[in-house]
């Protein structure tokens, strides 16, 4: 495993850490808490000390499950979890220190920590980020101890971009693949400037740059790659990373021919964004142990040829920028 500063934090964290939105299961799927924790000791086994969970990721579950197995382990674990989307709805106002403290406690609880290495606003309206009472709210969370670091998860470049200029933000989470490139414009190099760390999220596009997905592919009914594909229950980016579906399957299909020998493209996907320096980490998701296995095989793939670089950059150019690249 190969291991990277994350901003500020000053945390050495695994490069290709893990992210546990379904690590209990399949989206929609009941919470399996065996399976998660089969899936974090075989994170930890592997080198991963990094891993971001949610209080909403299986109703508090989720954040159960790092918890119990962060502390059991000898090992040094940085959890990171993120606030705010309990609120319904999920609107501006909604955001209030007493309410955002009150989440943050509870995720001590469901976790049984006495700290949490980073706490993140998750994915806020876009008017939250004008709102400086907010963001300096933490800081006296931070003199209490219950948390040691303020980040946010954002759905925009924009939003990116004026999170940092709090100087508390150390971290920002962002979607950022081979369907989505527009983070590396500006943003890349504004928060190597002010020292924040970045978290790479949906770095295979809900699972479509694994290359194992096709027009017969179906998916449950509670799954958001089913009923979310336009937006209907959240940001449509956070799905297929916006792209329409048979859009998305022809371009992978182009990706494939560069990688004639990689059957499952994941590695490929991820070992892409660790092209940029600017990123502290990728925290791809795994809804059994050998995904996990997979992911952190794409630190050791060879290196791209030119052609390939260029197969990659021509597929965007011509099949996805002009379908996302302004919106996100």
């Amino acid at each position: 495993m190969k291991y990277r500063r994350l901003g500020k934090t000053e945390f050495n964290i695994a490069e290709i850490s893990l992210g546990t939105w379904q690590v209990g299961g399949r989206w929609g799927e009941e919470f399996n808490h065996d399976l998660a924790d089969r899936i974090l000791h075989t994170a930890i086994d592997s080198g991963i000390n990094f891993i971001d969970t949610a209080d909403v990721y299986g109703d508090g579950e989720s954040e159960k499950a790092v918890g119990r197995v962060v502390r059991s382990r000898s090992e040094r674990i940085y959890v990171a979890t993120k606030c705010g989307r309990q609120l319904s709805p999920h609107v501006n106002e909604a955001y209030q220190p007493g309410v955002l403290r009150k989440f943050v406690e509870a995720s001590l609880r469901n976790m049984r920590l006495e700290t949490l290495d980073l706490i993140q606003l998750h994915c806020p309206p876009s008017e939250v980020y004008y709102r400086p009472e907010i963001f300096k709210f933490f800081d006296q969370l931070k003199q209490e101890g219950k948390i040691q670091n303020l980040g946010v998860s954002v759905e925009k470049v924009e939003e990116a971009l004026k999170a940092i200029e709090y100087t508390n933000v150390t971290t920002v989470q962002i979607i950022y693949n081979i369907f989505r490139q527009r983070p590396s414009e500006l943003f890349f190099r504004e928060a190597a400037r002010r020292d924040v760390g970045i978290i790479i999220r949906v770095p295979l596009a809900s699972g479509l740059l694994t290359g194992k997905f096709s027009k017969s592919t179906r998916f449950g009914n509670s799954d958001h790659r089913y009923f979310n594909r336009k937006g209907e229950a959240f940001d449509r980016g956070e799905t297929f990373s916006g792209i329409d579906y048979e859009v998305g399957l022809k371009a992978v299909e182009e990706l494939k021919k560069l990688f004639p020998e990689q059957e499952n493209l994941a590695p490929v996907a991820l070992k892409w964004i660790l092209l940029r320096d600017e990123i502290s980490c990728i925290i791809p998701g795994a809804s059994k142990p050998e995904q996990v296995i997979s992911n952190i095989s794409a630190s050791e793939l060879p290196a791209f040829t030119p052609d390939q670089l260029a197969g990659i950059d021509e597929i965007y150019q011509t099949r996805i920028k002009k379908l996302v690249h302004h919106i996100w």
